[in-house]
């Protein structure tokens, strides 16, 4: 996969002077609306984790966050959205529908207690501050399951997903810059609904969890995981941009420091027993916890919490295979085992290498929404003429292309599978080689004229689509695809593109 290089054109920077420039020119109501819509793009990436039931939400978040923060356990607060923040020090409020907070005491275990001390029918979420640098960038948001039995749970993490925990945030963005979906081994109408309802294709990844339960004890996952994920990623092209498999336990317990020496220790012994011995033991749960072991059949129930017999299994094979690897290396073989290094990366490309035109694309929808709503016809016209000025700079071209991709990946203008490629290519990325698919991306060496033709090639596709066959929603799509690549080719002269 080819890592993109950051967006430095500062879109959310210029987005942010726009709505400065008109908060003293509308009334109070709009301007309300305007400095939340404001307020959004100075703040972190937000990452809401969804899915169905007893997915792995949980412990996707704990993975991402470093720590052990959410219960993973079937408790009250599983039933409520979290939002994990960064802060100065580790604190749990719960913020009620009136808005009102109530501090409630930290867990000594996960640090989201198991109850709170508000109804939680009232609860509209819990705000958690995290001693985490890992959240400094990002703000992770743990969803209730979008499928559960209680109508109520589901319908929160709805709300919390279409940005309408409240009326107002509703009015102004969504409520997640970003989504990862985490899905079982059955795509089912629910995940389809949710994403469809929720995410944005150009910024939602789903993530097939639990993938060490696709195969049999001691059988390698990977090639079958890969396979379904491919699978899933194609039955979901028009709601998600990817779909990466994980083992999410592994990541939770590797990458949160829950394995500790005593642990390493009991898998070293472990490792130590003759290899049919090893292999009847990690046949299957029942055998590995009542058969006679040189481990305590309490620390092997302990074991199994923290890696499951997948883990376990790959644990003591590599001990057995190498006995003096020491504890860190064990730990972060088991951490690209997880795969959760593939998950970053993913989520880095999908959603952080994008957040700036995300994100300034959305705000400028948000106020294009406001100035359709607008009584006022003063309001209405500034806002108008604001972003129109906004987006009549052409660096700025990208945040249409961004509202033209949306449409795209949603389906709701249907391009040819190369096509919807290449114009999510364009809108989310600012190199050039890899917008025009060159293949010469990892090397140093920059053809500019040959970088300049090419894109100068993909504009008069593009118009040659939009004056021939295309549908009325095809052609709009195409003339403002047609004009960014125009815009890349004259970047590219200039020394802005390939780099």
């Amino acid at each position: 996969m080819v890592r993109q290089e950051p967006d430095t054109q500062g879109f959310t920077t210029r987005v942010a002077v726009c709505c400065d420039t008109v908060l003293p020119q509308v009334g109070a109501d709009t301007a309300a609306a305007v400095r939340q819509v404001r307020h959004r793009l100075d703040a972190p990436v937000c990452l809401a984790v969804a899915g169905r039931l007893n997915a792995g939400k949980s412990t996707l978040v704990n993975a991402l966050v470093g720590r052990r923060v959410a219960p993973t356990a079937p408790v009250e607060c599983t039933r409520l959205v979290t939002r994990y923040r960064y802060g100065t020090t580790d604190r749990v409020e719960v913020v009620d529908r009136a808005g009102a907070r109530t501090a409630v005491p930290v867990d000594d275990d996960t640090l989201v207690p198991q109850r709170v001390p508000v109804p939680w029918a009232q609860v509209a979420y819990l705000d958690v501050t995290v001693t985490s640098d890992r959240l400094r960038q990002v703000t992770v948001v743990d969803t209730p399951g979008l499928a559960s039995t209680d109508r109520a749970v589901s319908d929160t993490a709805r709300r919390w997903l279409h940005g309408a925990v409240d009326a107002d945030s509703a009015a102004a963005v969504d409520a997640a810059d970003a989504v990862l979906h985490v899905l079982t081994q059955a795509v089912r109408a629910d995940d389809v609904a949710a994403l469809a309802a929720a995410g944005d294709p150009l910024t939602a990844v789903g993530i097939l969890s639990k993938i060490d339960t696709l195969v049999g004890a001691g059988e390698d996952p990977w090639p079958v995981a890969q396979a379904l994920a491919g699978q899933q990623a194609r039955l979901l092209a028009h709601v998600v941009a990817d779909v990466v498999p994980a083992v999410g336990l592994l990541a939770e317990t590797t990458r949160t420091g829950g394995l500790t020496a005593a642990d390493v220790a009991a898998l070293r012994a472990l490792a130590t027993l003759p290899a049919g011995q090893r292999l009847l033991l990690t046949a299957s749960t029942d055998w590995f916890t009542g058969r006679d072991a040189p481990v305590p059949a309490d620390v092997r129930h302990r074991l199994l919490r923290l890696l499951d017999l997948h883990g376990v299994g790959l644990a003591v094979t590599w001990l057995a295979a190498d006995p003096d690897v020491d504890s860190a290396t064990l730990i972060e073989r088991l951490a690209w085992a997880s795969g959760l290094r593939q998950v970053e990366h993913r989520v880095d490309e999908v959603v952080r290498q994008r957040a700036d035109v995300i994100k300034a694309g959305r705000a400028v929808e948000a106020l294009q929404q406001l100035a359709g709503r607008a009584t006022d016809p003063t309001d209405r016209a500034v806002l108008t003429d604001a972003v129109e000025e906004l987006l009549a700079e052409p660096r700025q071209h990208r945040l249409r292309l961004v509202q033209a991709a949306r449409q795209v990946t949603t389906g709701r203008v249907g391009l040819p599978e190369r096509m919807r490629r290449e114009l999510t290519r364009l809108a989310t990325s600012t190199d050039a080689r890899w917008i025009l698919d060159t293949g010469d991306v990892d090397t140093g060496d920059v053809d500019t004229d040959g970088l300049a033709a090419a894109a100068v090639a993909a504009a008069g596709r593009w118009r040659s689509f939009a004056v021939g066959a295309a549908t009325p929603a095809q052609a709009r799509v195409a003339h403002l695809t047609h004009r960014g690549f125009h815009l890349l080719a004259q970047q590219v002269r200039a020394g802005a593109g390939g780099t």
